[in-house]
């Protein structure tokens, strides 16, 4: 019962095993901004070229992201970039898509 009472001695916001992840760390901060791009541009009409494409990056790289993470805070994060991703690449998708208006 001793190591119920010692500290969490985490070095990193992200890295609860004491490890530095710095790829993982990268693509969980690039999800996110690319999450909250795609979400926040997803609600106008004439703005889903860059949500549907900011969305579709965001949901690759939260993927693989998601297949090489190695802590609970990490999947967390990913997971809140991926929705936001995945919630602006589908509202992209339906006010015009990837090339709508283009071709």
């Amino acid at each position: 019962m001793a190591q119920a009472l010692r500290p969490n001695t985490a070095e990193g916001l992200f890295a609860t095993d004491g490890k530095s992840h710095p790829l993982q760390d990268t693509l969980l901060a690039v999800t996110l901004v690319l999450g909250v791009i795609a979400f926040v541009t997803c609600f106008f009409d004439n703005l889903h070229l860059l949500s549907s494409w900011t969305g579709l990056v965001g949901i690759l790289t939260g993927a693989y992201g998601q297949w090489i993470s190695e802590t609970t805070r990490e999947r967390f994060g990913l997971i809140l970039g991926l929705g936001a991703s995945g919630v602006g690449f589908f509202l992209g998708m339906a006010h015009g898509g990837l090339f709508g208006g283009v071709i």
